[in-house]
């Protein structure tokens, strides 16, 4: 009989030193049972001493692991036996280079057995002894007595083998878990987390949770069914147990790696939907004192009968920085709501906090600190932290999330600084709760800061910035280079440090236009119809090349919080193109009437006194109707309805030709650009020879640059030239927009220039 068929038939009590030989991973026992007739049958002794013969014996022994998964496979045994037997396998590849090494171990499991055997013969001779010494007992009890024991043996040692196995299979299904739950939690979580983040500066990146908590409570729910069969072995081991019983050691282990995976899982669940906002602010995280906020947070583990039974608190900056001066706030509001399925549209388990307010702790200047830092207002952050507590199924875990760092102001002037703060600080900072960011803040790339620049019209108007807007946005900030990709910015440039030549910070031009063409122009925007951030040298090249008429719609470089003007080309008796522009219009003169009407109605006066719109085809070559047309109100002229509107006009009127245009806000200088003939002005009114005579104006309405309300007040630029009709003089209104300033422009701005300015009333007799 083959030893392994011999220890198989010992009494419990040797069986039980079988198990206890076989207990670690130097060679498994389900490898020495199903290949035993195999393995006793090899010289293992010499392949110990021999490499050649132990090389050999280990190439067979893998084939015969091979043999026994496909039998496995064919006899439709459980998944498990194959999967073990491949696992074996692959253990084993670690003896390739010296395979004496697993010889060895063989040979000595194989003596180990053989002693077992020794001392079970040895015990059963004496027993055997002593039965011969007892006449009452006959060979018909001896050979039922050994059946019995036979029995008993056979039995525990298939529960053993079973239960290992089963056990051993839930470590690798627990191995499967951990796996998966790295990938949640270290990948897609996180990955979400950037895109939320992202996406509060304007990135059109998806920040929908619900696949994500389908994959959280998944593996929620997968863990828990793990942990109650877990709990069903321990009752069954108060009630049915024996000596060296598996689930007794292994069961206390798997239960620990349970509850850790569990509590990791629950911990990452709970995290910030919606990040705090004002319902009107200019964008998420800039909130304000004394008014209302929301913010949403949200339990990706979503068990129905967790339904209004977490409560979730709020409270602020647990963690705050050491900083001198460094303000404390009060969370008010109700800052304490449970987590239902009620206030989310796809059923999540969400918080919606809508109705909190902050304010500040009187502290007597702020708090104390070992930092010395010099953090404005609008640079210091602040995190909003929530908790809640986790309770199911005997299961207690205590969680907490927070938001994204917030910038809190005090007044609302202070919104736009705010916004940059953190436009800056999420377009670059990968550690959410980095209080002390602006301490030392980084650069931001070009290639960063162009798509962050983007983000604020798409998000705003759903249209972007092309390549070539971003183009001259880089040009402005870094000088014409062969590549931007190189270039990097600073946070103090970005938005502390003025524009050359300027009162503004690039930060605030930028917003400005942005605010502008969001208020004002946005139609014209999504349909293409700006050009928008295009440089005056740029501006000319293009148009020069054109038919006359043809004209662009570009943003200021030099008002300092937006302003849109046109250009076009005309072409002198001798061919040679002429580029022309206006001044530019403001939010305010927009307010009042659109810019689309301007265009349709803009004239100008030639030498023979013929009024004529010289915009005639939208860059490249759209006719001015096709590209605005559907805009237009039903009537124009004198039968326009914003003809009403229009109690003064301001008008002007050139002696002479202007010199060219040169930005003060960056150095490309155009000749010849702003050229206008003599006696031409915004308005279509016929001029006599001398411009200083008031002339009688038709209905028509020829728009201006300056436009009344008159029911408002005048601004105090228009007041002073009502009290003095000549402090216009010396100044160009029909060239580049640098003449704009914050108060009146500059008398003698441009040398050998002369205008007069002249205020009619629209309407008068003629």
């Amino acid at each position: 009989m083959a030893q392994w068929e011999k220890l198989r038939q010992l009494e419990s009590v040797y069986l039980t030193q079988v198990d206890e030989l076989y207990d670690g991973d130097a060679f498994p026992m389900d490898v020495r049972h199903y290949l035993a007739h195999w393995i006793e049958g090899q010289d293992w002794d010499r392949a110990a001493r021999d490499h050649d013969v132990a090389m050999l014996l280990f190439q067979v022994l893998l084939e015969n692991l091979d043999i026994q998964h496909s039998r496995f496979v064919q006899g439709g045994e459980s998944f498990l036996l194959q999967h073990n037997i491949r696992r074996f396998k692959q253990s084993f590849q670690r003896y390739q280079e010296e395979p004496y090494n697993l010889a060895n171990i063989i040979q000595w499991f194989l003596v180990k057995e053989k002693e077992i055997l020794q001392n079970a013969e040895l015990a059963e001779q004496v027993q055997l002894l002593q039965v011969q010494q007892n006449p009452m007992e006959t060979d018909s009890q001896r050979n039922i007595e050994r059946k019995m024991t036979d029995l008993k043996n056979k039995v525990q040692v298939s529960v053993s083998v079973s239960l290992k196995s089963m056990l051993s299979g839930m470590g690798v299904l627990l191995d499967g878990v951990e796996e998966l739950l790295c990938v949640l939690v270290r990948e897609e979580l996180v990955q979400w987390q950037r895109r939320q983040q992202k996406a509060c500066i304007g990135a059109p990146d998806s920040t929908c949770l619900d696949q994500l908590e389908k994959w959280f409570t998944t593996e929620a729910e997968c863990l828990f069914q793990v942990r109650k069969f877990l709990k069903k072995l321990e009752e069954l081991m108060g009630k049915v147990t024996y000596d060296q019983d598996p689930v007794k050691k292994q069961k206390p282990a798997l239960q620990k790696r349970v509850d850790s995976l569990l509590t990791s899982l629950l911990k990452s669940a709970f995290v910030v939907e919606t990040q705090p906002s004002m319902p009107q602010g200019k964008g998420p995280l800039v909130l304000r004192t004394n008014v209302q906020f929301s913010v949403k947070t949200r339990f990706l583990v979503k068990f129905p009968e967790l339904n209004h039974a977490m409560k979730v608190n709020v409270s602020m900056d647990r963690e705050a920085p050491l900083v001198k001066g460094y303000r404390r706030f009060n969370v008010l509001g109700t800052n304490s709501k449970a987590l239902n399925m009620a206030e989310s549209m796809s059923g999540g388990m969400v918080a919606d906090f809508r109705h909190l307010t902050l304010k500040e702790q009187k502290s007597g200047g702020g708090g104390k600190g070992i930092h010395d830092l010099s953090l404005s207002v609008t640079e210091e952050l602040h995190i909003i932290n929530f908790n809640t507590e986790f309770l199911l199924h005997d299961m207690s875990v205590s969680l907490e999330t927070s938001s994204l760092p917030v910038v809190i102001i005090s007044n609302s002037s202070q919104q736009q600084s705010a916004w940059a703060s953190i436009l800056w600080f999420n377009m670059l900072c990968l550690e959410p709760k980095n209080l002390l960011f602006f301490a030392n803040c980084p650069v931001a790339m070009w290639s960063q800061l162009g798509e962050m620049l983007s983000w604020q019209f798409l998000s705003s108007t759903t249209r972007g910035l092309e390549s070539n807007q971003l183009d001259m946005i880089a040009h402005k900030l870094f000088g014409k280079q062969q590549s931007y990709d190189a270039c990097n910015i600073s946070w103090t440039k970005f938005s502390k440090e003025n524009v050359p030549n300027t009162n503004f910070t690039f930060w605030v031009w930028f917003d400005g236009i942005l605010f502008m063409v969001k208020s004002h122009l946005e139609n014209l925007w999504k349909d293409g119809s700006i050009m928008g951030f295009v440089s005056k040298g740029k501006e000319k090249t293009l148009l020069k090349k054109k038919r006359r008429g043809t004209f662009l719609l570009r943003f200021s470089e030099s008002i300092r919080d937006g302003g849109i003007t046109f250009s076009w080309v005309d072409y002198s008796p001798t061919g040679e193109p002429d580029v022309r522009s206006v001044q530019p219009f403001t939010k305010v003169d927009l307010s009042q009437i659109p810019f689309h009407e301007i265009i349709r109605n803009f004239q100008i006066l030639e030498d023979e006194n013929v009024p004529e719109n010289p915009l005639l085809f939208l860059y490249p070559d759209t006719p001015k109707v096709e590209a605005f047309g559907k805009y237009y109100t039903e009537k124009s002229g004198a039968d326009s309805q914003y003809i009403k509107y229009i109690k003064t006009k301001l008008v002007f009127v050139s002696k002479e030709n202007t010199l060219e245009a040169k930005s003060p806000m960056y150095s490309d200088t155009v000749e010849g650009s702003g050229l206008m003939n003599p006696r031409s002005g915004l308005g279509g009114e016929a001029f006599g020879e001398s411009p200083s005579l008031p002339m009688p104006l038709s209905l028509d309405p020829m728009f201006s640059v300056a436009m009344v309300v008159p029911d408002e007040d005048l601004n105090p630029t228009l007041q002073e030239f009502l009290n003095d009709p000549n402090m216009y003089d010396c100044v160009d209104f029909l060239s580049d927009d640098t003449t704009f300033h914050e108060g009146h422009p500059t008398p003698g701005w441009y040398g050998g220039t002369h205008f007069k300015a002249l205020l009619q009333r629209a309407g008068e007799d003629e």
